[in-house]
């Protein structure tokens, strides 16, 4: 995005040209403000600033300060030459602050691609735009102390630490360091624990279903009672997944960048995201939409992490539905009249429900009031191609007082656990290298059968279940991905007759 500023006799007004919305229309009187109280001269003339493409909408308010630059040059208060070839970023306060603004991390990775190496952001975002390789980035606390550094004047600079000379002859802005925290108000709060998956004590079947699901990015669906584990269960599956890799840390950045939700203090998320939407989530909330400026939904902020869906039956049908394209592409597509938005969606699904509306229905059937046609309408909220996407689907029954006590000398921590997903990950990783999938779930069916066949003979159960009517083709493809994952975990070559049973069994929710 280029602006241009140009003044010329008449009466003083500030024009903004280039399709700009409400936000950016109301920039005339923040920047007029911030380059008064910045003790600048307003040049009182006709101004003129374009930005172009023209043919572009504008949004946001991140224009900001490039619009004040762009005009204090037209006016001959700071050198042109300092400000070309350097992208600006960021909102102006009423008294010259520079305020951080949202998508910093793709601007800035944009910028890089188009050929430009130094930008300056609000001091707020300039940890966050370092994290883009081969530029030099400068935070700025103010619009004076940015202009008495692109003057040249000794002493001044955007950032602490020393600052190269602006303009064509200079070395540019240097890496600014990041904001240094602010002092807390008052008592800091204690540090929560970090959940660990020994806590879900009596449900070692489920334990085993969420460690193979985070070896091989499955999805997994939770059937069971109130108080059974199964919220303790998926929020404790993020902490056996393996930590984000530096590309997918800044795809997962960008994404909540956008969003407005990255962690304070945390640049760069490291770790895989856990989304939990209301089941009173709307359409757009969970795949993104919104008028005007599309954000990412729920299944984008939790791509290479875990998307739960507590009460899944109590979602409305069409936002459960509008998962179906994203669990098999990876990806969300939103489409509006003249603008189309992608938004990556690779994450790992788990669905929890209660097994009737009562939620005392169990296995053994003791008290529960609904009817069977009752039980049947309930389940059948979650819509049958929704379920055949789900890889893996496990009951939760009610835990005994023997059962919690017994188990916890055999709940592993999620430490444990962690290492031997690592360990999968690694065996899938070097069976897929050269190829552009990371984990089990990704890899297509075609490709799945003609480069990744089983051992011999062990897809007989599969064919069993296919003649039976029991699976679909799709399903058959999933429960081969799960065997694989099965197999790593073992650290075998190959899936047998064993994994494929397995496999199938989780598939079809005969238990773990």
């Amino acid at each position: 995005m280029e602006i241009e500023s140009d003044i010329e006799n008449g009466l003083p007004c500030l024009f903004l040209v280039g399709l700009p919305d409400t936000a950016l229309r109301e920039a005339r009187d923040r920047i007029r403000a911030a380059i008064v109280n910045s003790r600048e001269q307003w040049p009182q003339r006709r101004i003129t600033v374009g930005l172009s493409p023209a043919s572009l909408p504008k949004r946001g308010s991140g224009f900001d300060l490039g619009i004040a630059l762009s005009i204090l040059a037209a006016a001959g208060t700071i050198p042109a030459a300092a400000i070309d070839g350097v992208v600006f970023l960021g909102e102006l306060g009423l008294d010259g602050r520079l305020r951080p603004v949202r998508g910093v991390l793709p601007a800035m990775a944009a910028a890089a691609d188009a050929g430009f190496a130094r930008v300056v952001v609000a001091q707020a975002n300039a940890a966050e735009a370092a994290l883009v390789p081969g530029l030099q980035v400068a935070g700025a606390p103010n619009l004076a102390a940015l202009l008495a550094w692109l003057r040249g004047e000794p002493d001044a600079g955007p950032a602490e630490g020393s600052m190269g000379a602006p303009g064509a002859g200079g070395e540019g802005p240097a890496r600014a360091p990041a904001c240094p925290a602010r002092p807390p108000a008052g008592p800091t709060r204690p540090e929560r624990p970090r959940p660990d998956l020994s806590e879900v004590l009596g449900q070692p079947a489920a334990r085993r279903a969420a460690e193979i699901c985070a070896a091989g990015g499955h999805h997994l669906s939770l059937l069971g009672p109130p108080g059974a584990g199964k919220t303790m269960l998926a929020e404790r599956l993020p902490t056996v997944m393996p930590p984000l890799d530096r590309a997918a840390a800044l795809e997962v950045t960008a994404i909540h960048s956008v969003a407005g939700t990255l962690p304070a203090g945390s640049p760069l998320m490291t770790e895989p995201p856990f989304c939990a939407p209301h089941h009173t989530a709307t359409k757009a909330a969970m795949v993104g939409g919104g008028s005007g400026i599309i954000h990412p939904g729920a299944a984008s902020l939790a791509h290479r992490g875990c998307l739960f869906l507590d009460e899944a039956p109590e979602f409305a049908g069409d936002v459960l539905d509008a998962l179906r394209q994203p669990l098999e592409s990876g990806e969300v597509v939103v489409a509006r009249s003249g603008l189309t938005a992608r938004f990556p969606a690779r994450f790992t699904l788990v669905l929890a429900a209660n097994p009737c509306p009562c939620a005392k229905g169990t296995a053994t059937g003791t008290g529960c009031s609904c009817t069977p046609g009752t039980k049947r309408r309930y389940l059948a909220r979650l819509s049958g191609p929704l379920l055949d996407r789900v890889d893996v689907k496990v009951e939760l029954l009610p835990v005994s007082r023997a059962e919690l006590l017994s188990d916890r000398h055999f709940a592993e921590s999620s430490p444990v656990v962690a290492a031997r997903v690592a360990a999968a990950r690694e065996r899938a990783a070097l069976r897929l290298n050269g190829t552009p999938w990371r984990v089990n779930a990704e890899i297509p069916g075609s490709e799945l059968r003609r480069s990744f066949p089983p051992a011999p003979g062990s897809l007989a159960p599969l064919e069993r279940a296919m003649d039976l009517g029991q699976i679909s083709a799709r399903g058959v493809d999933r429960v081969i991905r799960v065997a694989w994952t099965l197999a790593d975990i073992a650290g075998i070559a190959r899936p047998t007759v064993s994994e494929t049973s397995y496999a199938l069994g989780l598939w079809l929710g005969a238990g773990a």
